[in-house]
């Protein structure tokens, strides 16, 4: 028996918990996270009167309350405006201007793993900022879904109201100036135009897609680290059928579609890369 905090981890619980995790969120958790386990579910343990993995995870299976908040605090929800810059460049450079020159009436973005928000607020921001040095091209009808496992990382979301700290975090002067309105107790909310283009829904990635439709654009960015190999196969093949044709898939700097190129081209943005539905 080991002891992390003032919760006891047997192995086999331990083992236990990270499959639960795995089968319902796809999270492949490391042999050696036991900190992080304790970390983030001592809280709710507490609250819960429970003292070890075994006790949680006779709970979860009857309290779905429970299992929901044990996966929103497994989430990881790290994010920040326009992160790596180099997509949101790519938008508004080169992904904008084709869709806009061949006519399209409407442009849907599904960013697949939305956290509490900044990245689809930051293609909402950029469509803005293309149509305001672009006016005889505009983008005229942008739709942006925003999708995420966590329901309270999404009640977040929903509001977009963000700490100026939270704020600082990618996100220009200008910008903010532009799109966001100050609040009396000193936080920031996302202007109503900016925000109605984006809506925001639950979603496992490990679930169906198809009752979402088409897009011409899916931001997958920074959540496939966290799948199997086989996981991230899959979730990458059934993504490249949610895609229009000649649509785009864009995912994280540090990520690539290794054994997929039967069904995305990689096209060379220099800096930055992006991948076109073959």
């Amino acid at each position: 028996m080991s002891i992390s905090g003032s919760i006891r981890f047997e192995k086999n619980d331990f083992d236990q918990f990270r499959q639960f995790l795995e089968n319902e969120s796809g999270i492949v958790l490391g042999d050696n996270k036991q900190y992080l386990v304790a970390s983030r579910l001592r809280k709710i343990m507490q609250e819960a009167d429970l003292h070890d993995l075994k006790d949680l995870l006779s709970k979860v299976k009857f309290n779905g309350r429970l299992k929901e908040r044990v996966i929103d605090a497994m989430t990881t929800n790290e994010t920040l405006w326009f992160r790596d810059k180099h997509p949101y460049r790519i938008l508004k450079e080169i992904i904008f201007p084709e869709f806009v020159s061949q006519k399209k009436s409407s442009l849907r973005i599904w960013s697949a793993a939305c956290s509490s928000g900044q990245e689809p607020y930051s293609m909402s921001m950029m469509v803005d900022e293309y149509n305001r040095t672009n006016p005889g091209k505009r983008v005229n009808q942008a739709q942006i879904l925003a999708t995420d496992l966590s329901s309270e990382i999404l009640e977040q979301a929903k509001r977009g109201s963000y700490e100026k700290l939270a704020l600082a975090r990618g996100l220009d002067a200008d910008l903010q100036k532009r799109y966001f309105t100050e609040n009396p107790d000193a936080s920031w909310t996302v202007n109503r135009d900016i925000k109605s283009r984006v809506d925001f829904r639950s979603l496992n990635l490990l679930s169906s897609y198809a009752s979402l439709g088409k897009f011409d654009i899916i931001f997958c960015r920074n959540v496939l680290i966290y799948f199997s190999a086989e996981q991230k196969q899959d979730i990458l093949t059934r993504l490249g059928r949610q895609l229009n044709p000649n649509g785009y898939l864009v995912i994280g700097a540090t990520e690539s579609l290794t054994g997929l190129n039967h069904i995305y081209e990689m096209i060379q943005c220099r800096p930055g890369l992006i991948y076109k539905l073959k």
